[in-house]
């Protein structure tokens, strides 16, 4: 990057050091505002409603991209605070949500030893149809919508939809912010869902991988 900076000075004698060098932190600072400055199109920015919804998700899950962040001193001081309250809340939302996908499971694996009289089939059945329908929900179908939405190969779909779910967000891969594709109203509302009940979903398989560990 280096080589090339220079190599952009060296080529248009026009250009003053200190003046690409403003234009630079200029851009950057763009892009932490949530600004993106791809493609010949005008935009306001990461701040809609559904941006700001997204943002809220990805930060009481921990998730925190990276890509997007409050760049006033009000607005990082009522960040701290969402999250010191949002956090804990959302940890019990998603305990909850898996404790619902827990007894849904024990409760079909009731129903099948009743009509079948399966013993211990049953529980073993209903646990395996649990994990086949959370890979497709969660990890295995997302990258075709995210391969529709954002032009993604279904590698990069998958990748980010596990880092997502791990709460890793690397933020090399976020979506919505193409400016060369339009987003239906729609598509961040349902992410943030997804991100919910598939850490849920995640969070009951890595408990039940550690219980056969133990």
């Amino acid at each position: 990057l280096l080589q090339e900076h220079w190599e952009l000075l060296a080529n248009h004698t026009c250009l003053q050091g200190p003046a690409l060098q403003r234009l630079i932190e200029g851009i950057i600072q763009a892009y932490k505002s949530g600004i993106t400055l791809q493609g010949n199109t005008t935009s306001l920015g990461r701040w809609d409603y559904s941006g700001s919804f997204f943002f809220s998700i990805s930060a009481i899950t921990t998730i925190g991209y990276g890509n997007l962040s409050p760049s006033t001193a009000v607005g990082r001081i009522f960040c701290i605070m969402f999250a010191l309250f949002g956090i804990p809340l959302n940890l019990v939302l998603l305990n909850e949500i898996g404790q619902l996908m827990l007894l849904g499971v024990q409760h079909c694996a009731r129903r099948l030893e009743e009509t079948f009289h399966w013993q211990n089939k049953a529980s073993f059945l209903m646990k395996t149809c649990a994990l086949v329908t959370g890979l497709l929900l969660f990890l295995l179908l997302p990258p075709l919508l995210f391969s529709d939405k954002e032009g993604w190969s279904y590698e990069e779909g998958f990748y980010y939809s596990f880092i997502t779910l791990s709460t890793i967000g690397f933020g090399d891969y976020v979506i919505g912010m193409n400016p060369d594709r339009t987003y239906p109203s729609w598509y961040k509302n349902v992410i943030s869902l997804w991100i919910l009940f598939g850490m849920a979903w995640l969070a009951l398989v890595i408990k039940f991988c550690i219980h056969l560990l133990e």
